[in-house]
């Protein structure tokens, strides 16, 4: 009997087109900040904060890519629970990427306080009292990132208990990088490193929704 050649993956199903959100979401935050990072007057993308691109005139850009962002991530939740169910990470994993994404919005919908000189006219150093919303701001972004991390050791158990060795290498080194990159103690390049660590986390969910997108197209050609 002749071998059967899985194809490529394609988004013809349900579940590969809610995994493709999980593939888009990355690229498309990280494209936005940079495009706003080299237009926006008076923003150094090494210094200051991505989430004061929220402020100011153009803010609703920043705002809408944090939540368009947290919507992919729900999305692709759903599409991770489709291909998990009944086995193993089919609950926690879904959950944990979703729960990402709602971080995501609360951040976006929320705007943090103005400070290191942007917007332009705003105080260069702190602002001198944090507001509810920067609190609420600041949950967001930690809900996301525990979120992130906790989902990386839940795939970990599946992919150890498959002998995947190329998956729990990236289930390990991951979370290692993003944390090391973000806690690197450089205030100067800040930013930076934290748009870094950021392309990190979203190539990872992406990685794993191609490597799911693809299981998914093989399955549905047999």
């Amino acid at each position: 009997m002749a071998q059967q050649t899985v194809p490529l993956a394609t988004s013809s199903t349900p579940t590969a087109r809610q995994l493709a959100c999980g593939v888009v979401a990355g690229p498309l935050f990280i494209a936005v900040v940079l495009v706003q990072g080299v237009t926006r007057t008076g923003f150094d993308l090494s210094y200051h904060p991505l989430s004061l691109l929220s402020l100011g005139a153009l803010g609703w850009i920043q705002i809408s890519n944090f939540v368009v962002t947290g919507g992919l991530y729900i999305a692709c939740a759903g599409g991770l629970r489709r291909a998990l169910r009944h086995r193993r990470a089919g609950t926690w994993g879904p959950m944990l990427i979703g729960l990402n994404g709602i971080g995501l919005i609360l951040a976006g919908v929320c705007l943090t306080d103005a400070g290191a000189g942007f917007p332009p006219g705003a105080p260069a150093g702190a602002p001198a009292h944090v507001s509810w919303h920067a609190i609420l701001h600041e949950m967001g972004f930690l809900v996301a990132s525990v979120a992130w991390l906790a989902a990386c050791f839940v795939f970990l158990r599946r992919f150890v208990t498959e002998r995947r060795r190329r998956w729990v290498w990236a289930c390990v080194t991951t979370p290692i990088v993003v944390v090391v990159v973000d806690a690197w103690p450089d205030l100067h390049s800040l930013s930076l490193r934290l748009l870094i660590g950021s392309a990190v986390s979203f190539g990872f969910v992406a990685a794993l929704a191609i490597q799911l997108i693809r299981a998914e197209s093989g399955a549905a050609d047999r």
